[in-house]
């Protein structure tokens, strides 16, 4: 029998699957308990809490794992295929522009966060926010900024723009991935609270409302049992574009980093536009678009986003594996950085969504649009509904684009800071 932690990707996966699986078991049943325990916590919270479990305990190891990497390369873009794949885009563009509002109040939040937080802890230790040279912390929280505004290139252009230490880097990452994961893990529980919180917040979800009984109406209209006709369609579908996605992503990259230098030199602003998984991502999402003018629409109606959204939860499951709850306490200097940098964010989103109105579904994909990107935002929409998939997508492009120059500014405003 293998010893703990267990390294291998089919263990591994079964024990996600078992995971998956009793949520799922448990909150079919109609017993008092399950019902009043699935009120308080979301089905998807739980999915993404177990695998973080697996991995705090030591019984799975993450670092030995390409489960992530298979996830958020190949599923993902599968399930972005086939929940746009009856996307209605002027029923989206009907949401209005409160969807962009939110988005770019995220984006402000972590510019600002990020400095105030410095400020904030340098008051109780200033030696957690100080270092010199390339070992100065504000040079490694420029990471986390790019990683929360964007996503891994724009980290990586952070990292190479401001040179931090690499032997420190760790730390960062650390930071970046404990203190999302609790932030996402908050705004799935509070999914689960949504009508309360739209209450609170006095917003009007009439748009989304249509959005979603137009899509439920279409597929009630053109429902019909699934056939093994229409699973293989599926397949075509998701796979054919995921391999194109891949094909065009990665050359298109190729292409703008041999021909631009503002794209080439990990220094500029436009630099994260040589990312695989960026051009990966809009390529799948404009393939789904695509068919959503023809007749594939109509596989709606078998199940095509109930399939696409088995996918979504499989990722769910890897991105939960990433999280050891053991860390959380690993260095409490730095991660009071990060949750204060984080709950700067979280109130400046909360305060314009209350000032606007803005829907919940609004204030948690334009966070996690930005703190996510496009493997999480997809995930978050998907909850409210599969028809808002593609809102979180669209979002979260943005996030890549606007992610370098946000971060960029972060920095600069971190290092004067630090220096305070």
């Amino acid at each position: 029998m293998d010893q703990l932690p267990l390294t291998d990707d089919t263990v591994i996966f079964g024990l996600l699957a078992l995971c998956l699986g009793l949520v799922f078991y448990t909150s079919s049943l109609q017993t008092r308990f399950w019902q009043k325990f699935y009120t308080v916590v979301p089905t998807v919270l739980l999915c993404y809490l177990l695998p973080a479990i697996l991995a705090s305990t030591g019984i799975v190891s993450e670092e030995a794992s390409n489960l992530y990497f298979v996830a958020s390369r190949y599923l993902l873009p599968a399930a972005l295929i086939l929940m746009t794949l009856s996307i209605d885009l002027k029923a989206i563009v009907n949401l209005g522009p409160k969807a962009l509002i939110m988005f770019f109040t995220g984006t402000v939040g972590i510019i600002i966060g990020g400095p105030l937080a410095i400020l904030i802890v340098s008051i109780f230790s200033p030696d957690t926010v100080g270092g010199n040279g390339f070992d100065a912390v504000w040079r490694g929280l420029s990471t986390i900024a790019g990683s929360w505004i964007g996503g891994g290139a724009n980290q990586a252009a952070m990292l190479e723009v401001f040179k931090y230490n690499p032997e420190n880097y760790g730390g960062m990452v650390l930071i970046d991935i404990v203190v999302a994961n609790i932030w996402m893990a908050l705004l799935l529980f509070g999914i689960g609270k949504r009508q309360r919180i739209d209450r609170w917040l006095k917003a009007d979800t009439s748009s989304i409302e249509r959005l979603k009984a137009k899509v439920t109406t279409h597929t009630e209209s053109i429902a019909r049992n699934t056939t093994l006709q229409d699973l293989v369609m599926f397949l075509f579908f998701a796979f054919v574009g995921v391999g194109l996605a891949h094909f065009l992503g990665t050359h298109f990259a190729s292409f703008l980093e041999n021909n631009f230098e503002v794209v080439r030199n990990k220094e500029k602003i436009l630099s994260s536009l040589s990312s695989d998984f960026l051009w990966m991502v809009v390529f799948a999402t404009a393939f789904g678009i695509m068919l959503s003018f023809t007749k594939a629409k109509n596989y709606e109606g078998a199940g095509a986003s109930k399939v696409g959204g088995l996918f979504i939860y499989i990722l769910v499951a890897t991105i939960g594996m990433k999280m050891d709850l053991t860390k959380v306490l690993e260095n409490p200097g730095l991660i009071a950085i990060g949750l204060i940098w984080i709950s700067i964010h979280a109130g400046l989103l909360i305060g314009v969504a209350k000032l606007i109105k803005a829907p919940y579904f609004f204030l948690a994909v334009g966070s996690q649009a930005n703190v996510g990107g496009a493997a999480s935002a997809p995930v978050v929409a998907a909850e409210f509904h599969p028809s808002l998939t593609s809102v979180g997508i669209l979002l979260a492009v943005f996030g890549y684009v606007t992610g370098t120059a946000g971060a960029y500014l972060c920095a600069l405003l971190m290092e004067v800071a630090s220096k305070a």
